[in-house]
């Protein structure tokens, strides 16, 4: 078996025999008749109604007699098609909304403020007539929430007030599976999207509760509070949804009710992202591609992935750059001060901080398994993370296989994930 691993702009070779291949796991095809266009055209013309029903009320009626219009859309760290998207929605909004204001804003989340050239990226053509538009959510500035409440779970519900300033708001986003929110988008735009530094914490540590994981949605606690702030917020809201294939190809799109347009797309991401595989690996190669190799905190997600289909005992290789680095710190600091992946874990039930359910997870997989990463992060700030380093997946793939076959497993198994961040392993047997 002779692979190429992509691996910023260029690839690894990584060979094995065949009978050590259990299978080479990938998004499913999803066959699309038509352009990204064409299907968000499509979609716009069907929208959603809040029964689940392609009968919904069109873009241009919802904008009648809007006059301070909100688009969310998502920042660098997601490959959603921002750029078609608004080459569908402005045109609309300029033969409808005559004499309004327009304001873009990016649903940074907790994440920092996207560089310029990542606006060009985000904004495409429009970048020269948006730019002046577009503004980053700061979840970090107190000054710019509004307070509206507490969650079933007794999560504050602090959200950017230019969501109240607007009188329509159109929320566009991916969805595809998320390791402990079940799935991105749709309620995902407002909470953690555009929420507090201090709404994201409360909300992000519902992920330590084994209800938190991917493709859950029903009594996860996670998505159980993005769902509650939904009715706090008074202005209309039409939604625009993509679904995107292996090769980040638009491969469908749902418009209209926000949560209906959600489901909608659900059910097609899971067509794609749901990859059935025969039985656990020995070894797991899990690849984080672009965007998502921009850091160890996007990147962590095809640790998680691959782990669901990893045996006790096995190595799970992470073949991303995490050419930002390790992304926020506060993960990362936790686990370097702790003795072990089971220690770990103690701490963070002791006292919880934003980002110590990514500390969390990780430790949960390296306190069962060997990681070994194919990174441009130093041996030594792998190693505070509980994870060895390698200078390509050949040599650590070899490592695994060696100390397997020493220790009785004549033909180890390996599951290959060349999408690990998006693709979940349906594990048969």
């Amino acid at each position: 078996m002779k692979l190429e691993i992509p691996y910023l702009n260029k690839t690894f070779p990584l060979e094995f025999p065949d009978e050590n291949l259990l299978a080479f796991a990938e998004p499913n095809e999803y066959p699309v008749q038509t352009g990204t266009t064409e299907l968000i055209n499509a979609a716009l013309d069907t929208p959603y109604s809040p029964a689940g029903k392609q009968n919904g009320i069109t873009l241009p009626g919802f904008l009648k007699g809007g006059k301070k219009i909100l688009i969310i859309i998502n920042d660098a760290t997601r490959p959603t098609p921002t750029e078609a998207m608004l080459s569908a929605l402005i045109p609309v909004l300029e033969s409808v909304c005559h004499g309004s204001s327009l304001a873009l804003l990016v649903a940074t989340g907790a994440h920092r403020a996207p560089t310029e050239e990542e606006y060009r990226q985000i904004l495409g053509c429009h970048y020269e007539r948006l730019r002046k538009n577009t503004v980053y959510h700061d979840a970090r500035n107190d000054g710019e929430m509004v307070d509206i409440g507490t969650t079933r779970n007794g999560t504050p519900m602090l959200l950017n007030k230019k969501l109240f300033i607007a009188d329509r708001i159109i929320a566009t986003g991916s969805v595809e599976p998320h390791y402990f929110a079940g799935f991105t988008g749709g309620r995902k735009a407002f909470l953690p999207g555009i929420a507090s530094y201090k709404t994201i914490e409360a909300n992000h540590k519902n992920a330590l509760s084994p209800n938190a994981k991917s493709l859950a949605l029903e009594g996860n606690p996670v998505h159980e509070d993005m769902m509650d702030a939904l009715p706090l917020i008074k202005a209309p809201v039409f939604s625009v949804m993509t679904v995107l294939d292996k090769k980040h190809t638009v491969a469908a799109v749902c418009a209209g009710d926000l949560m209906a347009s959600f489901y909608g797309a659900v059910t097609i991401a899971k067509k794609i992202f749901c990859v059935a595989v025969p039985s656990k690996a020995d070894i797991v190669v899990s690849v984080a591609k672009f965007p998502m190799d921009i850091d160890l905190y996007q990147s962590q997600k095809a640790i998680d992935n691959g782990a669901v289909a990893l045996k006790d005992g096995g190595f799970l290789i992470l073949v991303s750059s995490c050419r930002d680095g390790i992304g926020d710190e506060a993960y990362a600091n936790l686990l370097k001060r702790s003795s072990s992946p089971a220690d770990a874990i103690e701490r963070i039930r002791a006292g919880y901080k934003l980002g110590y359910h990514k500390a969390a997870k990780m430790a949960e997989v390296s306190g069962r398994a060997t990681i070994i990463a194919v990174s441009e992060l130093s041996s030594e700030t792998l190693n505070d993370l509980f994870i060895e380093k390698a200078a390509s997946p050949q040599e650590a793939l070899d490592k695994a296989m060696d100390h397997l076959t020493s220790n009785g497993i004549a033909v180890p198994k390996i599951l290959v994930l060349p999408d690990g961040c998006v693709t979940v392993p349906d594990v048969v047997n």
